[in-house]
């Protein structure tokens, strides 16, 4: 093995530890007692039994706020991916500077910091006296996942044979049977990507979500998370719930990268 190689390993698995080391950290010390990190107290179940059992009110606590983050990643995501695949239809069809204007105006929520968008929507809701709570936070999470779904679609119309879908329409299909039949089909890839894409997106913010809650009472794991570790500690059963969330990540990307290779396999073979 040459030198310039073995520094390239070396490097690619230095940053494979610096990534996974604080996941594995925090999967360790889920099988102990302790309130903080970095304290073990002997090996133990009881987090994991307290985490199912929700026999406090900590972890009640948490399991109301596992509860808001999933429904409002759940919305935002469906409608994101709707709206998102609409709008690369209507983007993908444009023609010269005016795509290129709405693919820019489009990129721009993705570059822009999630402090500015959460401030810029609190001001929104605020001058229009909208209440703040569930309905802001959800239609401020499909604010700035759609266009990453836009992202993930737009290689898709790129790829596919525009013939297909006037051929529908030749053949008598109305718009709205040639785009369920004909171009959902050949999108679906890009629209799954997009939506796992603004679920993480959505289940992992926090500036946004503080910013559009108020004073509902509406908790998010993120803003949840967050009061917690100002009180000093950390509630103990978030460990083995961040443990749950990333072997259950690690576990959907196992699935479909299986099924993206044996999908390449049946191609190639045929």
């Amino acid at each position: 093995m040459t030198t310039k190689k073995l520094i390239s390993q070396a490097y690619l698995w230095l940053i494979l530890l610096v990534l996974y080391a604080p996941i594995v950290f925090i999967a360790i010390f889920s099988f102990t007692n302790a309130k903080s990190l970095g304290n073990w107290t002997g090996f133990t179940l009881d987090i994991y039994k307290s985490f199912f059992t929700v026999s406090n009110s900590a972890a009640e606590s948490l399991m109301d706020a596992l509860k808001s983050t999933l429904i409002i990643a759940v919305i935002a995501s469906a409608a994101s991916t709707l709206l998102g695949t609409l709008a690369a239809i209507g983007i993908f069809n444009l023609r010269g500077r005016k795509k290129k204007t709405i693919q820019f105006l489009n990129n721009i929520p993705m570059l822009n910091p999630d402090i500015i968008t959460g401030v810029s929507l609190f001001l929104l809701f605020v001058f229009t006296h909208v209440t703040k709570g569930y309905v802001t936070v959800i239609l401020s999470h499909i604010t700035f996942c759609t266009p990453y779904v836009v992202l993930n679609v737009l290689p898709k119309l790129a790829q596919m044979n525009p013939n297909i879908y006037e051929a529908a329409l030749d053949l008598g299909a109305t718009p709205l049977v040639a785009l369920r039949k004909v171009l959902v089909p050949q999108l679906r890839p890009g629209m799954i990507s997009g939506f796992i894409l603004a679920f993480t997106m959505s289940l992992d913010d926090f500036a946004v979500t503080y910013f559009t809650a108020g004073n509902s009472g509406l908790t998010t794991l993120s803003t949840y998370i967050y009061a917690d570790v100002r009180k000093g500690g950390m509630t103990p059963e978030l460990k083995p719930l961040m443990t749950f969330i990333f072997l259950f990540v690690l576990v959907v990307l196992l699935i479909l990268n299986v099924r993206a290779f044996n999908k390449q396999k049946q191609t190639e073979t045929v």
